[in-house]
């Protein structure tokens, strides 16, 4: 939707490019992956066919583009009378304009944008200029894989730990170092969106990110520099920030950061982060500082500050607060900047309170607006809504002197979607909406800015998502109506399930049944999960999400095993319940609990056939799979998909593991299914991308899980996916995983002989 709340743009999304797409060069340096023809990334969703839409009336604006587009970066200039995207060609990246009012669009002729290292692409607070990325004229070519290596490629530490994450798509070697800086290296610009005309600012350089100052005078950069890392991805190289003035010219010095190879693990860099500019002032930045050397570990009373200076910036900065734990987040501020709001976090317990200070006046007392363990979703308030000022820039939404919150709606029903007024003095709300028993209803935004007229996006199993002009009376005008893409998945029917773990913790799933389901028949089950760390068992029995949601199933998703006569419960909560610090010491215990709770439940209600049940999962689920099938009887087959399974090659933590495999030996070879392959003897088919950019789930994970099996004497198939990520993207790709998934179930699972007496 524009800033100014007239007219909405609707573009439709590539779900699936083909692998001809995906197989085109692809640099994966510094943790990027770039498409070197065109200075961009390598891949993205894309979009084509847009069109503009006015909310009130509905009138609809095809917009004047070619026929073959690829559509990313859309951005609204902040008076809502133009946008900007970008179009992803195989040479370059071109920069088009369209008017809201006509839905004309153009391209600006010789803006050839550089988004291979972020954002290219910004309106000024003038909504006729823009900020851009350009390729330097005086890029020239590619370096060229040198015929023969210069020197060996070395790496050394100086003796000092430096825990660091499995990152994946680094720096590997000096030519290696070229090509980023060949391709990180972009030119500034200003480009007058009427006339084409475009101004360069300063030489080229490494920006990594630019901000323009709410008055249009300056600009924020940071740019980053050697010496690179071969082990840490670009965000945590060498940077200088600073603010430019129009010209290009260095105002101001923020901080030159030094390369961040010692962060602690869970820790922060020290120096200024988060640099941002003050919405609510013409030119004032504000950033924060950790005052315990970004280590958690360090007992002090304040672990982080927020500073702040203004245009001349010639005085030094003013400490603006203090607060007790580390900073989560944006602040956010009110127009007038008489208001932010900002929360902190307390690793250990999870603990998150949200407080509201007054930033004219420092030494007035800060207001705790609310507090509660972040995975508290039953007592979450909701997030604040934002408005777009006539200057771009984003704050807080706001109308005589109340704030709005919109929320899940969390409950032991399921979510019930809400938005709230909030009085932020007493504390006192009033509910303006909340979503109905029998449908699925998100605010979107406000229409209005006292909250008395907003945009939904509503559905229910069977009505598909639309979007709907709502009034805080109970009026309701539907302003799309888009139709069932697939008519054919209206007969599954899907419930929520609630029951005990043995040690009495509370657990759910959604229960999904094949179109045709006979009650009372019992049939092959999956079992779909994902294994969340939790500190106690109140958070860890909520239920998340919604059975009133409309069910579509999209690329490689086991849901399409509903269609094969399959009943699916999905999303069985497999909580490990402890302090971060130690919960995974019981992590085998309680995922194996989980998992017989839950096949007891499905049995017990006469849908699954206990001696038919496989079990599923992605990623961190992949891991659990393997656990499973080591540590259980309970599962005839499984899939693993993009896992990791050795923690051994993930020492310096995990997931949310914050121990490092030195510290915590047992507990690493305990959680991982590697060390006793042998015991595996159910069928299970590892399936893994051979680009995986994941941390940790490195293809050698998959590959090396799949010798061990073997070796050991194993039933097990090993799929490796040409050029794909952690998720699949390839219309090819997703075909043959659902292919591999099916046939495999389909011979280990639903057709499965029965066990013989005395079998694992």
């Amino acid at each position: 939707m524009n800033p100014t709340k007239t007219h909405v743009l609707f573009l439709q999304t590539v779900r699936n490019p083909t692998i001809a797409d995906l197989s085109k060069p692809m640099l994966r340096i510094a943790g990027l992956r770039i498409d070197p023809a065109n200075s961009g990334p390598h891949l993205t969703s894309y979009a084509y066919g847009p069109y503009l839409q006015k909310i009130d009336g509905g009138q609809i604006t095809k917009l004047e583009l070619p026929a073959k587009v690829a559509l990313t970066g859309l951005n609204w200039s902040p008076d809502g009378r133009f946008f900007s995207v970008m179009n992803h060609t195989s040479t370059s990246i071109e920069l088009w304009i369209g008017e809201t009012a006509t839905g004309r669009v153009k391209r600006v002729e010789k803006a050839t944008l550089n988004a291979a290292v972020g954002d290219a692409v910004e309106w000024m607070p003038d909504s006729r200029t823009l900020l851009v990325r350009l390729v330097p004229a005086t890029r020239g070519k590619m370096p060229e894989v040198p015929a023969t290596p210069s020197s060996p490629n070395i790496q050394e530490s100086a003796g000092k730990a430096g825990a660091t994450r499995t990152y994946q798509d680094m720096l590997k070697s000096p030519y290696d170092e070229q090509v980023f800086e060949f391709f990180a290296h972009s030119q500034l610009a200003l480009v007058n969106a009427a006339s084409g005309q475009i101004t360069p600012l300063g030489k080229p350089a490494m920006i990594i990110n630019q901000q323009a100052s709410p008055d249009g005078q300056h600009i924020l950069i940071s740019q980053i520099h050697k010496p690179f890392s071969y082990v840490l991805p670009f965000m945590q190289f060498p940077r200088e920030v600073e603010v430019w003035n129009r010209s290009g010219l260095v105002e101001y010095k923020v901080a030159s950061l030094p390369l961040q190879e010692r962060i602690p693990i869970g820790g922060v860099s020290t120096g200024a982060r988060n640099t941002n500019w003050n919405p609510s002032e013409p030119a004032s930045l504000y950033w924060v500082e950790a005052l315990d050397g970004g280590n958690p570990k360090e007992k002090v009373p304040n672990r982080d500050r927020i500073l702040t200076t203004k245009a001349p910036f010639k005085s030094e900065p003013v400490e603006l607060a203090k607060v007790k734990e580390r900073l989560a987040g944006q602040l956010l501020w009110s127009a007038k900047g008489n208001a932010v709001i900002m929360s902190d976090m307390e690793l250990n317990k999870r603990w998150l309170r949200t407080m509201m200070m007054d930033p004219k006046n420092p030494s007035a007392p800060v207001k705790i607006l609310s507090e509660r363990n972040m995975q508290d979703r039953y007592r979450n308030p909701g997030s604040f809504l934002t408005q777009t000022l006539p200057n771009g820039q984003r704050v807080l939404a706001e109308s005589g002197g109340y704030l709005f919150l919109e929320g899940d709606g969390a409950s032991a029903q399921g979510d019930r979607p809400f938005l709230d007024r909030l009085d932020p003095v007493t504390g006192k709300k009033e509910r303006l909406f909340q979503c109905d028993a029998d449908h699925f209803e998100t605010v979107v935004a406000l229409l209005s800015d006292d909250g008395s007229r907003f945009l939904t996006r509503r559905e229910s199993p069977t009505e598909v998502p639309n979007f709907f002009i709502r009034d805080a009376k109970g009026g309701m005008t539907a302003m799309t109506s888009f139709t069932d893409p697939a008519p054919q998945l209206r007969g599954i029917s899907k419930q929520l399930v609630k029951y005990k773990r043995a040690d009495g913790v509370d657990l759910s799933f959604t229960l999904y049944l094949p179109p045709g389901y006979k009650q009372g028949t019992r049939l092959p089950t999956v079992v779909w999960a994902y294994p969340i760390e939790f500190n106690d068992a109140d958070t860890a029995g909520q239920i998340a999400g919604s059975t009133k949601r409309f069910t579509t199933i999209n690329g490689y998703s086991h849901l399409f095993f509903l269609m094969e006569g399959y009943a699916i419960l999905d999303g069985a909560t497999i909580p490990i319940i402890g302090s971060p610090e130690v919960a995974n010491n019981t992590y085998v215990e309680q995922l194996t609990a989980s998992a017989k709770a839950a096949i007891d439940k499905a049995a017990e209600m006469g849908v699954t056939d206990p001696e038919r049940v496989g079990v599923g999962g992605h990623s961190y689920g992949a891991f659990m799979t393997a656990n499973l099938l080591a540590h259980t009887d309970l599962f005839r087959a499984g899939i693993a998909r993009s896992g990791a399974y050795n923690r051994t090659l993930t020492p310096f933590g995990f997931q949310s593991e914050r121990r490092t495999f030195w510290e915590a030996q047992e507990t690493y070879l305990k959680m991982s299914p590697f060390m006793i392959a042998n015991k595996i003897k159910e069928p299970i088919l590892l399936i893994h991308g051979e680009a995986d950019n994941n941390q940790g789930t490195f293809p050698i994970q998959s590959e090396r899980m799949f010798m061990a099996i073997r070796g050991n004497g194993g039933t097990v198939r090993y799929v490796t996916l040409p050029h794909e990520s952690h998720g699949y993207s390839a219309k090819e790709s997703v075909e043959h995983t659902l292919f591999e998934m099916t046939s495999w179930f389909d011979k280990h699972v639903k057709n499965a002989p029965a066990r013989s007496l005395g079998s694992n």
